[in-house]
This record gives structure tokens, sequence and C-alpha cells, in this order.
């Protein structure tokens, strides 16, 4: 039976790692993989997190089931910072946790299509696992222009699809730090945005897979504190494999709001099913880390100085790169300044990517997307020389 399968296209960015892994030049730049790096190039594990899972050896006596719904004081400890305080919000908000935010991502698709939800509209381009997850799911995707020219969001293109959507329709949106392009919509946007879903009737899925590394916490939370402050009912992803360095753990939350408190045992049994039948139960190591951070005040300090170290670190490439605009006139670097978070897209060719990556050993995915933390003090100058090289003519 399995020689009936064919072959898939291998994943780019995969690809793309080999490559660099084989690249020989000491001085090459990898702006592909998504994660955090530092100054010194390391992906390092959050002090905060050593420290938390010190305490776990320490402490931790049983390796037991948890159940579908995982580690619920984590889920629980997250609330605050997704949400906020408002008690009259949040007895209508339950989580539950999830394998990373792709497995929120994931939940949220099947709960809204057991729901009734036929179609969702998602802004393009879009983090590549999205549409993916969609088609695996059986959910049509309806696909509206996210940014716009400028290196803005492009507010009319989803007040539109908004506008326009089937009672079973619902929104897929990024709440902060956008990925691929870094083009966040303004606390001004999201109000227009809150108020189109109240309007129309439209589901909200909202995918947030980098708070803290916008403009800070309470900032990036505007966009869903907005939405959820206005409509009946959504669905929220919640990653913490960037803000708390635990990519490989898997670390993530789903959680609901729904239009009426005594509404929520029924839709969370449908969630848990869903999660039963898709990885049983979630991993318990990253998640019993991160409630350990948040239950201990200073280990919270901690935590906040280290997502505040990165927030400033990629803003300060932002603004060096943004500064180099009138050397690469043709890519609008400018923009990147505004923008948010790890990720941007620059408007270059599959040729002056092949140049880049041939002629300078600087590697990027195909579409133009860079990791803006693969930049630092030692390369970001020969990045934009480069930049200006392959554009000049």
């Amino acid at each position: 039976m399995l020689d009936r399968l064919e072959p898939q296209a291998p994943d780019a960015l995969l690809a793309l790692i080999k490559m660099y892994a084989q690249d020989p030049r000491e001085d090459k730049i990898d702006l592909g993989v998504g994660v955090y790096r530092t100054n010194d190039g390391a992906t390092p594990v959050f002090r905060a997190i050593k420290q938390a899972e010190q305490r776990l050896v320490d402490t931790q006596d049983s390796k037991s089931y948890l159940g579908p719904e995982g580690d619920k004081q984590f889920v629980d400890a997250l609330k605050p910072y997704i949400f906020g305080s408002d008690k009259g919000t949040n007895d209508r908000i339950e989580g539950m946790q999830t394998p990373g935010g792709t497995g929120a991502v994931r939940l949220a698709v099947a709960l809204a299509q057991q729901a009734g939800i036929e179609r969702i509209h998602m802004g393009v381009p879009s983090w590549p696992n999205h549409a993916q997850i969609l088609g695996d799911v059986g959910v049509e995707t309806a696909p509206f222009d996210h940014a716009s020219k400028d290196g803005s969001a492009d507010l009319a293109a989803v007040l539109d699809a908004i506008a326009n959507a089937r009672e079973t329709d619902a929104i897929l949106l990024h709440g902060c730090c956008h990925n691929p392009t870094g083009v966040d919509y303004t606390n001004e946007q999201w109000d227009a945005i809150a108020q189109a879903l109240t309007d129309h009737g439209v589901l909200p899925i909202i995918d947030v897979a980098y708070q803290g590394l916008g403009h800070g916490l309470e900032e990036d939370a505007y966009g869903v504190r907005r939405v959820l402050a206005s409509v009946p009912e959504a669905l929220v992803a919640y990653s913490c494999d960037k803000n708390f360095g635990l990519y490989r753990d898997r670390v993530g939350a789903f959680y609901i709001m729904a239009a009426k408190p005594d509404q929520i045992e029924a839709i969370l049994s449908n969630a848990n099913a869903l999660a039963r039948a898709n990885w049983s139960m979630p991993p318990d190591h990253g998640g019993a880390a991160v409630r350990t951070v948040l239950h201990d005040d200073e280990l919270t300090a901690a935590w906040l100085a280290e997502v505040e170290d990165m927030r400033t670190r990629m803003r300060k490439v932002r603004n060096r790169l943004a500064a180099a605009d009138s050397e690469v006139p043709s890519l609008n670097l400018a923009a990147l300044a505004e923008q948010n978070g790890l990720f941007a897209v620059l408007a270059l060719s599959k040729d002056q990517i092949a140049q880049l990556r041939e002629d300078h050993g600087i590697y990027m995915a195909g579409s133009g997307r860079i990791n803006v933390a693969g930049l630092h003090e030692g390369n970001t100058d020969r990045f934009i020389a480069a930049l200006a090289e392959v554009t000049r003519d």
C-alpha cells in the first residue's frame, strides 16, 4: 500500500538550513530560521527558565498524565498577560495547554469547523503553516492582502473581507509581530476591525505567537483585548516558544471566549475530544517551567527583563536597517522601523536572493523573508552592502 504514496516537495526552510550548514564560509549569515539570536548569534535558554527547570528537577515527584487539557495552572497563569485583569471578560474565557502555538492553531481551526465554520479568511502572506493547517483540516481558505506596498497594513482589505463574509465564515488574524511581514495593525486599525467583527458577526481566530517582541507585553496585547471586548465569541491560539525561548519544548495554549459563562463547559468538552484524538496529552515540561516562572515574582521579573532585552536588540537592528534606506532605495528599508518582531519581507527577486546566497553567503527564504535577529553589530553593515550590490541595477 505504501508504494502508492507520491513524494512531497521538501520543506524549503529545511533545505535552506541544510545549505547553510554545508557552506564553509566563516562570515555566512543565516536570516532564514525563525528563532531569536543574541548579538553573539546564540539562541540561549532563558535564565529564568533555567532556574525554573532546576526547581522542577528538585521538586517534581511524578511524570503521570495530566489529561488532554494539560497544566491548568500554566494556562491560568498566562491569562492576565494575554487578556488583562478584566474579570467581566475573564469569566467567559477558559483554555487548555497545547503542543506549541501550532497545536493551538490546529485545535482552533478544528473546533471552528466542528461548530459549523466552512471558510476562514486569512491575510496573505501569512505563516506558511496556517494554510497547511486549514487545508489539512478541510476548511476553505479565503485570502486577502495583508500589507500595502508602502509597508503598512492594508486595513481596507481586512474590512472588506469581514464585510463580505458569510454566516459560516471566520477570520484568522495575527495578534502582533506579524509573520512573515512584521506589519501590524495600529491600535486605531484594531478599533475598526473590532467594530467590523461586531457589526458583521464574524468569528475571530487570533494567533498570538510573539507577544512582547513588538512594543511590550501590554502594548502587543492591544489587538486581542480590543477584539475580545467587542465580540461575543472568539478563539485564541498562544505560543510561549518565542517569548520564553522554549522552541523545542513546544509550549502553547488555546483559549475560547464564550458568549456566556455557562457555555464554556460544553465548548471545552469538544476541544478536549479533538485534542485527545490529535495528540492525546500535551507535553508537560515546558508548560511547567512557564508556570513556575509566572508563580514566582523574582523569576517573573527576570523573564520580563530578558524579553525586554530581546525586543530592544531587534528594534536596534530595525532602526539600523531603516537608516540605510538611501543606500538601498529599491527596498523601502525605512518601513522596517515601523514594523515589529522577528520578521520582515524584502522585495527581492529570486535571482537577487540566489545572488546573496552564492556571492555573499547570506541565506534567507525564497519569499524575501528575513529574521532580523540574525543580524547583529558584526554583520549588519556587510548585509546592507550586499543588498546595495545585488539591487544596484
